[in-house]
């Protein structure tokens, strides 16, 4: 059943009431931001219907880890740039990777 982007952009902000987005002073309404991200998913998964069901979760999966990775370096660029102290589970995280235990 595919998903529209208004129900995924809902679906986005049902998350973010557990895990809640600074978007600080973004000259952009949240919204508006949160619409064009689920409107361009949208429009990926439907490039993505010809592929297999694992072909997609695979894509998918990438494509998570990506951005995961990707707000990581963010997060601790910003935690960096203002001389601030990392939380408890970035330091988890990077504690793994100190000790190789990154896999």
């Amino acid at each position: 059943m595919p998903i529209v982007p208004s129900q995924l952009a809902a679906l986005m902000q049902e998350v973010e009431l557990q895990d809640p987005i600074d978007f600080a002073d973004l000259p952009f309404n949240e919204t508006d931001l949160r619409e064009l991200v689920a409107g361009h998913l949208c429009e990926m998964a439907a490039t993505m219907e010809q592929f297999s069901s694992e072909d997609r979760v695979l894509t998918l999966l990438a494509v998570a880890a990506k951005l995961v990775l990707e707000n990581l370096v963010l997060h601790l660029q910003l935690l960096h740039r203002h001389g601030l102290p990392l939380g408890d589970s970035v330091e988890s995280l990077l504690a793994r990777l100190r000790r190789g235990d990154a896999g």
